[in-house]
Order: structure tokens, then C-alpha cells, then sequence
């Protein structure tokens, strides 16, 4: 999931890359329908159409348009949902195996983190990434560790803030809440980088994000009314 997202922000601007992202929403709630028999009412498939749509158009008019980052950023939607579903999947199997009927969240964190490093050191291994670390004159600068520390960190809040979250909700609404912050973000990307955009364009990320927004508060009133 890493990884397909770092490809993809390699060859396709953030703005467009937020959009996109709307379509783990879509996925997600299909998953959730079809694995855990769970049901979604009219305006939360509608708000997900509107997220369809506006991938879609946002594709057809990105002026700085690239087939093989667009091919990384729908692996990493796959590969998003799946993340998540199987998170939900874990947490509800630890239910009926564990003495305390759960996993807390530094468990999960730590099992989470372990089982990624075979994949992790593969990788380093496949791009010879050992022989740049052991030559590489940044480990000796102390604001190279200082944000390095300072990433591992917030890589280590995010996990742990993930598994909470989906331990008190479920698996579509923890992909919606992450549709919200993509206003501010996609605003940034575009200023930031300077990314060359059409009016068309700019409308199709617009409408995009605000049905994100539709799409959560579809789901917080469904959420109410269960």
C-alpha cells in the first residue's frame, strides 16, 4: 500500500492523487457489503457515484496526465481497501480467539509493523539499498536522524490512531474520515508545486472533494439512525 502510493505521487500531482483516492471509498463499501453482509443507504451509493464521476473527469482533464502513475494510484486503492478489510477481518477473528476478546492497539501495532519487515528488508535487498545506507554520508548528520525520528514517530501515531479508530468504527467509515482532510491538502499540493491546472480540472477536484465530504455525512447520519 506503501509503496504503489510513493509510485504514484511520483508521476501524478497530490491534488489528483487525493481524488483518486475517493475510489477506495467505493471499494471499500462493496467489500464491506460482500464480507460482512453490511448495508449502506441511497445517499451513501450516490455520494460514491459522485466520487466515481469525479475521478473519472479529473482523469480526462489533467493537464499533466500519466498512464503509469494513474496504474499505481488504482493498485494502491485496491490495496487500501484490502489493507482495511483485513484489518476488520483481524480484529473480528481476535474476538473469538483471544481470552480478553480483542486486540488492543499496540498489539495490533507491533504485529502490524513486525510482519511488514520481511517485505521491507526484500526490497532493500532487491534495489541494493544496504550498500547506499552503509556509504551514504547522512548518517552523520544529526537533523538526518532528527527527521528521520521525527517520521517514525508519526508513522508509529498513525498506526496506532488507525487501530483505534477502526476497533470503534468500521472499515468504510475509516476510509471516509481520511475524505475530509483531502480539501486542505489537495489546495496545498497545487499552490506548493506549482502543478499546472485547467478551470475544468480544478471543478472535477472540487467536485470531488465535496463529495467526499457528501459521503461522511451521509455515513455519520446512517451511522446515527443504526
Amino acid at each position: 500500500m506503501l509503496i504503489t502510493s510513493m509510485f504514484s505521487l511520483k508521476y501524478i500531482n497530490v491534488a489528483m492523487v487525493t481524488v483518486l483516492k475517493n475510489v477506495t471509498n467505493v471499494i471499500t463499501a462493496v467489500g464491506e457489503m460482500y464480507l460482512f453482509s453490511k448495508h449502506h443507504e441511497g445517499r451513501v451509493w450516490a455520494a460514491l457515484f459522485l466520487m466515481i464521476i469525479s475521478a473519472i473527469t479529473g482523469g480526462i482533464t489533467d493537464l499533466s496526465f500519466n498512464a503509469t502513475g494513474y496504474v499505481w494510484q488504482t493498485l494502491n486503492c485496491f490495496l487500501t481497501a484490502s489493507y482495511s478489510l483485513t484489518l476488520r477481518r483481524v480484529m473480528d477473528t481476535a474476538k473469538q480467539y483471544t481470552k480478553s476478546g480483542n486486540l488492543n492497539e499496540f498489539t495490533m501495532v507491533l504485529l502490524n509493523n513486525t510482519l511488514s519487515l520481511p517485505l521491507g528488508i526484500f526490497l532493500m535487498l532487491v534495489f541494493n539499498e544496504v550498500d547506499y545506507l552503509l556509504r551514504t554520508p547522512l548518517l552523520r548528520l544529526p537533523s538526518f536522524w532528527l527527521v528521520m525520528t521525527f517520521s517514525g514517530v508519526l508513522g508509529l501515531a498513525i498506526s496506532f490512531t488507525s487501530m483505534w479508530f477502526l476497533h470503534q468504527t468500521g472499515a468504510t467509515t475509516y476510509s471516509l474520515v481520511g475524505s475530509l482532510n483531502k480539501i486542505p491538502l489537495s489546495v496545498a499540493g497545487i499552490l506548493l508545486f506549482k502543478v499546472p491546472t485547467s478551470l475544468e480540472n480544478s471543478a472535477s477536484i472540487l467536485f470531488g472533494l465535496l463529495a467526499g465530504v457528501l459521503f461522511a455525512r451521509a455515513k455519520i447520519r446512517e451511522r446515527s439512525q443504526s
